[in-house]
């Protein structure tokens, strides 16, 4: 019997302190059956950290794996923002940091090993690549909190995440590295 793809809804109230935006967002993601919890709950917080006008997730999701995570695309046919998760290749972020103006990378593994492997290969303005680690522990904590309609209220403060459902409130940290030092 073959897992199927499941539908998770997510209204968010997200107040972005450091960005000064403050919005209420409703979405749907669909988790593949081969993507894990964290890579699903990473990939949320990723869309509401860089919530902006003409974000999206990929069309093709994991099935197309030279497409970003998320994209905000330029009137050019490049992208404006390109948004990996986990450990994309240093092949794949060369690749857009070339079509886009920011790469971002959110990991929830072990970011030195996936700094150490970015060093390895050279990256096209790797100097500007912008990677972000959540800790395990906290993405834990969401995981348990997520339902097939999950309500959330997230706070972002220059790089303090608290995450509020119902009664319950989680915090963490969402920490920035600095793949040429």
């Amino acid at each position: 019997m073959s897992v199927s793809t499941q539908l998770f809804r997510f209204k968010l109230e997200l107040s972005d302190i450091s960005r000064s935006v403050y919005e209420t967002l409703d979405f749907r993601v669909a988790q593949h059956p081969s993507e894990s919890d964290e890579f699903l709950v990473t990939r949320v917080l990723a869309y509401a950290l860089n919530h902006q006008e003409g974000l999206s997730f990929s069309l093709e999701g994991l099935h197309t794996p030279e497409e970003p995570c998320l994209r905000v695309p330029d009137s050019f046919g490049g992208d404006l923002l390109w948004v990996e998760i986990g450990s994309p290749s240093p092949k794949k972020l060369h690749k857009a940091s070339k079509t886009s103006k920011v790469v971002k990378v959110y990991t929830y593994k072990n970011p030195q090993l996936l700094l150490q492997e970015l060093k390895s290969q050279p990256i096209h303005r790797a100097e500007e690549l912008e990677v972000y680690s959540l800790a395990p522990v906290f993405l834990e904590k969401l995981i348990a909190l997520r339902t097939r309609e999950s309500r959330w209220s997230l706070t972002h403060d220059e790089g303090s995440l608290i995450l509020t459902c119902g009664e319950t409130a989680v915090s963490g940290e969402v920490t920035r590295h600095y793949p040429l030092v």
